[in-house]
């Protein structure tokens, strides 16, 4: 999480130190209120620095917007297409290793994966454009990954996979938004949990076949 101080952005301080204290900022403020209800003004204010000198660094909304995004859209896509083309066998499994990827990736912006999921973005706009872009290549690791997990199971409906891939993108929305509020918990801490979680599940699912 990023706790900035009231007198960061003031005079002395480095322009790059300025320009990241402004995108950690901005991250956590569009992840939080969504882009529509984000104004560069709480920005600038949480800095400590001017609209214009905000404008002056990075340009419009949007343009912050942008630059708040494409980081952390490629450091995702990095990670998780590392995470599921890992072939020691004796690794956890694929959505754990995933789950630990993208913890490990927003750790510090957790907010970032709800930059990336914004609901709000204008329509037909560059940043929704950009933002479709990355959920389209999340989207699409999850559908490789799901229908690994159905045909391993032994199923071929391509509806099952697509409900599949809708739900594991729910379940990674609903895990950093816990995430988000604890604070302390780091991303192995959550890849431990989400272990646990997993093995609970399983657990109660077989309970129920022996009940039927």
């Amino acid at each position: 999480m990023t706790t900035l101080s009231s007198r960061a952005g003031t005079k002395g301080v480095p322009r790059a130190a300025r320009e990241r204290q402004v995108l950690d900022a901005a991250t956590e403020e569009f992840g939080r209120h969504g882009y529509e209800a984000t104004t560069v003004a709480a920005i600038a204010a949480r800095v400590g620095v001017t609209k214009p000198l905000l404008h002056h660094y990075f340009g419009s909304k949007q343009d912050l917007y942008l630059a708040c995004l494409t980081p952390i859209g490629d450091r995702l896509l990095g990670a998780l297409r590392a995470a599921m083309a890992q072939p020691d066998t004796s690794a956890p499994p694929t959505p754990l290793r995933v789950l630990h990827a993208l913890f490990t990736a927003l750790d510090g912006q957790r907010e970032g994966w709800f930059v990336l999921y914004d609901a709000t973005l204008p329509p037909d706009s560059d940043a929704a454009g950009r933002a479709a872009y990355y959920r389209g290549a999340i989207d699409d690791l999850a559908a490789i990954g799901t229908a690994d997990l159905l045909h391993a199971a032994g199923s071929s409906d391509p509806l099952d996979a697509d409900a599949l891939k809708y739900a594991w993108r729910g379940l990674c929305t609903a895990l950093v938004r816990w995430w988000v509020s604890h604070p302390d918990e780091s991303p192995q801490a959550m890849a431990e949990r989400c272990a646990r979680l997993f093995a609970v599940s399983r657990t109660i699912l077989a309970a129920d076949d022996e009940n039927t």
